[in-house]
C-alpha cells in the first residue's frame, strides 16, 4: 500500500504495522508492510523512542517552515498568552515575521505538545496531513518545530475562535442563523475535499464544533488532524481500529466495534448540525439527566411541527426561518442513519446544504429539479427525501 504525497516518508518496523481491514464479503485479512509513504502516520502503533524521528524536510520544500524553539518562545513571549487547549496540548498566540515581507508581522497560533509519546504521533500526523493538502476550509499549517525534545506546530491565527465558542451560553457574539448555515456549508466543503476530492481519502475521526475555527471573515475552517486516518484501500469497506474521538459525536458502529469509514465523519457532521440548531453540546453532564445527551433529548420534538421550535437555540431570539431550520434538521437526519451505508456521502450532503442556502423557501422544489438532472447521481433522490420527513434519527 503506497501513497505518494507532498510530505515526508515514515518508516515502520514490520512487526509493528498490522492494520486490519474488512472486505466487501466480510472476509478479514491482514496487511503487513514495511515502508509507507503516506499522508499520515498510523496512530495505533507504539512509539518506542522518546525522541522525535527526523523529518525529511527536503520533501516539504518551502511549504512548511522549520522553526527553532527559541524563535517560538520569542514569538509567544515564552508561551504567555494561552488561547486554547486540546488532547495534544495547549495553544498559544504569537507573532512571527513574514518570510516574503520581513517587515510584516504574522499572527499565529502555536500548539505545544504535552508529552513526547502520544504527542509525537499527533504532531507527525498534523504535519503529514496539512503538509499534503490545501483548501480554503482547512486551517493552514505554517510550520513546525521538533527541536530539543519540544514538539510544536504553528498555524495561521483564527481571530474569531471556534464555532463552539460562539455557541456557548457565555459567548457575547452568538452566531446568527444565516451564519450557522454558512458554517454548515463551509464545514461540508472541507469534509467533501478530505473524503472525495484528492487522490487519497482522509477520515478526520474527531470532527466537532471546537475543531471548526473562524477567520476574520467568519469563514469556517476544519482543524486538528492529529488523529486523522487514511481511508480504507480500494476493495475494502472499512478500517478496524480503536476508537479515538469525542463522545457524543462518534458514529455507533465506530464507537462499539471500531469500524471506521468516511461515513463516521458524516454521522459526526449530522450531530454538529443539531448542535447548530439547538446551541447545545452533544453531551453535557451539567444539564438534567434527561437532557444530557442531545440526540435523545430532542427526539420527542421531531415528530411534530408544533413542538419542533422548542429545540431551537433560544439565543437566536426568533430571528430565523422555521422552514429553514426544519430542512437543516432533515439533512442532519440523513447523516444520522444508524446504517452507515444509508448515510449520504459528504458531496451529497453539501449539495443539499447548498440548495437550502441558495433558495431556503423553495428548497424542496430546487432539490427535486436537481434529482431530475440526469447528470446527478440517482442516489440523491433518496437523500433529498430527508427534506420531507425526519425519518433517520433512532
Amino acid at each position: 500500500m503506497v501513497f505518494h504525497c507532498r510530505c515526508f516518508s515514515i518508516l515502520f518496523e514490520e512487526h509493528q504495522q498490522n492494520i486490519e481491514y474488512e472486505t466487501k464479503t466480510q472476509t478479514k485479512s491482514t496487511v503487513t508492510t514495511g515502508t509507507f509513504h503516506t499522508a499520515y502516520s498510523d496512530l495505533n502503533q507504539p512509539v518506542h523512542s522518546s525522541h522525535p524521528k527526523p523529518i525529511e524536510t527536503s520533501n516539504l520544500g518551502e511549504k512548511l517552515r522549520d522553526f527553532k524553539v527559541a524563535e517560538l518562545k520569542t514569538a509567544t513571549k515564552n508561551y504567555s498568552t494561552k488561547i486554547g487547549e486540546g488532547g495534544f496540548g495547549n495553544v498559544y498566540k504569537g507573532v512571527i515575521k513574514s518570510l516574503e515581507h520581513p517587515c510584516d508581522e504574522v499572527h499565529v497560533a502555536v500548539k505545544l505538545a504535552k508529552g513526547l509519546l502520544q504527542g509525537h504521533k499527533e504532531w507527525e500526523t498534523e504535519i503529514n496531513v496539512l503538509g499534503a493538502v490545501e483548501h480554503p476550509n482547512l486551517v493552514k499549517l505554517i510550520g513546525y518545530c521538533g527541536e530539543d525534545n519540544e514538539l510544536l506546530l504553528v498555524y495561521e491565527y483564527m481571530v474569531n475562535g471556534s464555532v463552539r465558542d460562539h455557541l456557548s451560553p457565555k459567548s457575547e457574539t452568538p452566531l446568527s442563523w444565516d451564519m450557522r448555515l454558512k458554517v454548515a456549508q463551509d464545514a461540508a466543503r472541507g469534509l467533501t475535499y478530505l473524503h472525495e476530492e484528492m487522490d487519497f481519502q482522509i477520515i478526520l475521526r474527531d470532527f466537532k464544533s471546537s475543531n471548526i475555527l473562524l477567520d476574520d471573515q467568519f469563514n469556517a475552517r476544519l482543524s486538528d488532524f492529529g488523529v486523522a486516518r487514511l481511508g480504507p484501500q480500494e476493495g475494502f469497506t472499512h478500517i478496524s481500529t480503536k476508537f479515538v474521538g469525542t463522545m457524543g459525536y462518534a458514529a455507533p458502529e465506530y464507537l462499539s466495534v471500531g469500524r471506521l469509514t468516511s461515513k463516521s465523519d458524516v454521522w459526526s457532521y449530522g450531530v454538529f448540525l443539531y448542535e447548530l440548531i439547538t446551541g447545545r453540546r452533544p453531551l453535557d453532564k451539567n444539564r438534567p439527566q434527561n437532557e444530557q445527551k442531545l440526540l435523545e433529548w430532542m427526539k420527542p420534538y421531531l415528530g411534530t411541527s408544533k413542538r419542533f421550535h422548542k429545540i431551537i437555540d433560544p439565543r437566536l431570539e426568533g430571528d430565523y426561518s422555521l422552514k429553514s431550520v426544519q430542512k437543516l434538521s432533515f439533512i442532519a437526519n440523513c447523516c444520522l442513519c444508524r446504517d452507515p451505508k444509508s448515510r449520504p456521502k459528504m458531496s451529497e450532503v453539501l449539495e443539499m446544504v447548498n440548495k437550502l442556502i441558495e433558495a431556503p423557501s423553495e428548497a424542496v422544489n430546487s432539490v427535486k429539479e436537481t434529482v431530475n438532472d440526469s447528470t446527478k447521481d440517482s442516489r440523491l433522490s433518496s437523500y433529498f427525501s430527508c427534506f420531507r420527513k425526519p425519518c433517520c434519527v433512532s
